[in-house]
């Protein structure tokens, strides 16, 4: 019997490698699986959400997490960290516009890799295709957690909630999106981020759960979409990308915008200041 688990350990072992390897050769193709699976599981066990949900609820209590100040500033440092990184890379871009012929501070992809993917991610595809309307109540609001709705199964629309509801988890979204941090690191330093990064990300998603915010299948598919939306714009950014999406071709863009940019508004000044000066000439 030991040889034969030992046997069966190791095939299942080789499988997994074999796998393992073949989802990060095509990773875009994994990711739908990974998609299709949990929706399945979710969809066949719908009790797997109320039991997760349910090991952070009391019913005298209710979502206990919430009263927990760590918690509670925890599910503010993952925007915070979005907003900081955000605001950085609408900085560089505005100063190669501002200063067209100054070598801009980051490659400029970088900047347009982050801020496409967070306004296509968890901004539209996200909040606003998903939580505005598909309609799942949160777990707050389901009869099982002392709410007046019932519980709603993943992917199926309703009108129940009217917007900014569960399905999937924004924050979730917004934590998994900065593995781009990882994408457009130096490959020397690409595990260490991932090494600060995946530990943020499980964190800063289970405290929503916790919360009584969100599902887990919110999560686990929040996460999938997101990185779906990650993978295709580093395709066309990094992989496949036009002359004009090229870090030259960004540059030789926004330093002609910025030159324009510059005559624009020296053309503005020089009218300005000879409309005041015929005004003050009036008064001579």
């Amino acid at each position: 019997m030991s040889d034969r688990f030992r046997m069966y350990r190791e095939n299942v072992g080789r499988g997994m490698a074999r796998f393992g390897g073949w989802a990060i050769r095509h990773p875009f193709y994994a990711t739908l699986i990974y998609l299709a699976a949990v929706s399945l599981i979710f969809l066949v066990f719908p009790g797997l959400d109320l039991a997760a949900s349910g090991m952070f609820h009391d019913p005298a209590l209710g979502f206990f997490a919430q009263s927990e100040p760590f918690l509670r500033k925890l599910r503010y440092l993952g925007p915070y960290i979005v907003q900081i990184i955000a605001i950085v890379s609408i900085l560089t871009l505005l100063l190669k516009l501002l200063l067209p012929g100054r070598a801009p501070l980051l490659p400029l992809r970088m900047p347009v890799f982050l801020l496409t993917t967070l306004i296509i991610g968890p901004g539209l595809v996200v909040n606003a295709l998903f939580k505005n309307n598909w309609g799942r109540p949160r777990p707050v609001m389901v009869e099982q957690f002392g709410g007046d709705m019932p519980y709603v199964p993943v992917w199926l629309p309703t009108n129940w909630c009217d917007t900014n509801c569960s399905f999937v988890s924004g924050e979730a979204s917004a934590s998994v999106w900065l593995l781009t941090l990882a994408f457009i690191a130096p490959a020397a330093w690409r595990m260490a981020v991932l090494a600060v990064t995946l530990p943020l990300i499980l964190a800063l998603s289970v405290n929503r759960v916790a919360f009584g915010g969100h599902f887990l299948s919110d999560t686990l598919l929040s996460w999938g979409v997101t990185f779906l939306v990650i993978l295709s714009v580093h395709h066309l950014l990094y992989q496949r990308p036009g002359r004009w999406l090229t870090d030259r071709g960004l540059d030789e863009a926004l330093t002609k915008a910025g030159r324009r940019l510059q005559g624009l508004v020296t053309g503005a000044a020089s009218a300005g200041a000879i409309r005041m000066r015929a005004f003050f000439a009036k008064f001579r």
